[in-house]
């Protein structure tokens, strides 16, 4: 069987289509489509079927799939060796949080450089819980994510990169008019700009305020965290971020700390890869520097 089949069996499974794998793999879908008729020959089995416009596994496809991975895993390894281990070459595929990108991540980024200047690092800023579900699917090759998700039992193995407090933050003049964020059953006109629902500090203060019966005004979600720093300094609203991500401007004076019960609420923040993941040097070169920057 040629390998590029497996490849292409693959990369249709993480697309969930023909047309988008041949997109992705730069062939035509007759091509896609010929090669997993060839496969389905040699097996004498079928291994997709049309379900709306996805294409989905059957369950002869479901039991090949771990196989496939086997197999791609093994000609990875292979092609390091034809490289050059010491080299430090390849793709590198890694999901990083937006505040571990954006305030983290530039310094080991830098130096991996140095180390790896034939690697190709591909990052994406992603919502932790995605960063979790496509280390399991192996859509990802590292996660930088908090671990506070859970959900991935024994399937990821992850190391520390540190515990982070997280705060209530506003500007100057907005803690003036809006102190208290402690006493309950209070109704606050105020927004609370923050990321999408599944941000991990967000759903820490949400749960807090509902606690304690407190209403804010109404939720602005954004992505980026420099824009919701912005906002809040501009007195549009408050924000609960990881204390690294506003120290800056905790310290020049643009944005304070509103004190809450929340005094000692924390994030672990972690680097992740999937168990059966085979670590190649570029990929152990890379989780070094994350745990020990």
């Amino acid at each position: 069987m040629d390998f590029k089949y497996l490849n292409t069996f693959k990369t249709i499974v993480e697309e969930g289509s023909f047309i988008k794998a041949a997109a992705k793999l730069n062939y035509t879908q007759s091509t896609i489509t010929f090669q997993m008729g060839q496969m389905e020959q040699e097996l004498s089995t079928k291994l997709f079927e049309k379900i709306g416009r996805r294409m989905v596994l059957t369950k002869a496809g479901k039991q090949l799939l771990p196989y496939v991975d086997d197999v791609l895993t093994s000609i990875n390894r292979m092609r390091y060796f034809e490289n050059d281990l010491a080299e430090c070459q390849g793709d590198l595929h890694i999901g990083i949080a937006e505040t571990q990108l954006c305030y983290k991540m530039p310094s080991i980024l830098k130096e991996f450089h140095q180390q790896a200047p034939s690697a190709r690092l591909f990052l994406r800023s992603m919502n932790c819980y995605d960063i979790r579900d496509e280390l399991i699917n192996g859509t990802l090759d590292i996660g930088v994510f908090y671990e506070d998700v859970g959900g991935y039992g024994s399937n990821l193995i992850t190391q520390p990169m540190g515990i982070f407090p997280v705060i209530l933050v506003a500007s100057p003049e907005t803690k003036e008019i809006y102190p208290d964020f402690i006493t309950p059953d209070q109704q606050i006109p105020v927004s609370f700009i923050i990321n999408e629902p599944n941000c991990i500090f967000r759903q820490i203060f949400e749960r807090y305020i509902c606690e304690k019966s407190i209403l804010l005004d109404h939720t602005i979600e954004l992505w980026s965290i420099p824009t919701i720093k912005n906002l809040v300094k501009s007195t549009v609203g408050i924000s609960f971020l990881p204390r690294f991500s506003v120290q800056e401007e905790l310290d020049s004076g643009e944005l304070v700390e509103i004190p809450t019960d929340l005094s000692g609420a924390q994030i672990s923040a972690v680097c992740g890869y999937h168990k059966n993941k085979w670590i190649s040097p570029l990929m152990q070169a890379f989780i070094d520097l994350c745990i020990t920057k």
